[in-house]
């Protein structure tokens, strides 16, 4: 049953242990919902499968308590967060769940309790409503961490919308904290070598699909598959797709700019569609997606392409006018 931002925190005083899973590989808007949330209306933040190396620097600074791989059946009520899909949660088994989520496509709605589902640009931003719903202090540390969620989830506002910023500009002005401080927290990630590496190795790799004026790339790396993706973007790409083999899966992140999304490329769509052809697991926003599937992966990432292919073939890139 879908609720609003008041029937979600009400159903949520029904129950005194509750946890608010992360999916695998957390990432900043995950574990700064799941904290706020927490911090709010009391529970544990757990951890299905870690957090990505800025998500991690968050739990470090912000001193945030987390359990890895937490036993759902311990809990009274599971709040799933950010997350659209079982195979993000490593299909392990829900019983009594709820969901608050932001993506395009959120199958595991389906059986859960009761969902709260915005077309917002990230969960902090639907977490923040909630919290003024209650009417809850936004303190320092959790605006530290919704701030951080925000920028990360939309690209550094790349994807921002209207209400983006609105939100955002509220947390400044009922918290204190200052942007500058967020962007400090963010700079002082370590640069893992293994992902300097991957990065130059995807480059290296790329393949070029020209579309009329639109580029799309793609290439295949080990590991750190949604970052080089989004690096190819930044070097020229305006589509994306890095393959990642993992065992006898793999996984397919893609990445679009907003000009491609604008001219119709909608990447949590295309993801969801060729999930279906194997009976994988697919989707995310517009701009940026991923798919799980067992297949062979040359396949999976020409019929990547050859699906923006047939949405970009008759439009303009309003770059190259």
């Amino acid at each position: 049953m879908q609720v609003d931002e008041v029937g979600f925190y009400n159903r949520l005083l029904d129950y005194h242990n509750i946890l608010y899973l992360c999916h695998r590989n957390a990432d900043p808007d995950a574990i700064s919902s799941a904290f706020a949330l927490s911090e709010a209306i009391g529970g544990t933040v757990g951890l299905v499968d870690g957090s990505n190396r800025v998500a991690s620097l968050l739990v470090d600074k912000l001193d945030i308590d987390v359990v890895e791989s937490p036993n759902p059946e311990d809990y009274d009520l599971v709040v799933v967060v950010d997350t659209s899909t079982s195979a993000q949660l490593n299909d392990i088994k829900l019983s009594n769940y709820c969901v608050i989520d932001h993506h395009a496509t959120t199958a595991l709605t389906e059986n859960a309790a009761f969902y709260l589902h915005r077309n917002a640009t990230s969960v902090a931003e639907i977490v923040y409503d909630v919290l003024n719903c209650m009417g809850a202090p936004i303190m320092h540390r959790l605006a530290l961490g919704l701030m951080a969620g925000i920028v990360t989830d939309t690209g550094h506002f790349k994807h921002a919308t209207s209400k983006t910023f609105k939100t955002f500009g509220e947390i400044i002005e009922s918290s204190g904290v200052e942007y500058a401080e967020v962007l400090d927290l963010m700079a002082s990630t370590p640069q893992d070598v293994s992902m300097r590496i991957a990065m130059l190795k995807s480059a290296s790799r790329a393949s070029i699909e020209r579309i009329n004026d639109w580029l799309v790339v793609t290439s295949n790396v080990s590991s750190f598959g949604g970052s080089a993706s989004s690096m190819l973007i930044n070097i020229g790409g305006d589509v994306a797709f890095v393959g990642t083999a993992r065992g006898d899966s793999i996984r397919v992140s893609g990445r679009a700019k907003r000009d491609a999304v604008n001219a119709g490329v909608n990447l949590g769509k295309i993801m969801e569609e060729i999930s279906g052809h194997y009976e994988g697991t697919g989707g995310g926003h517009a701009g940026a997606a991923g798919i799980d599937v067992i297949a062979d992966m040359d396949t999976v990432l020409f019929e990547c392409v050859e699906s923006v292919r047939e949405i970009l073939k008759d439009k303009k890139n309003p770059l190259s006018l």
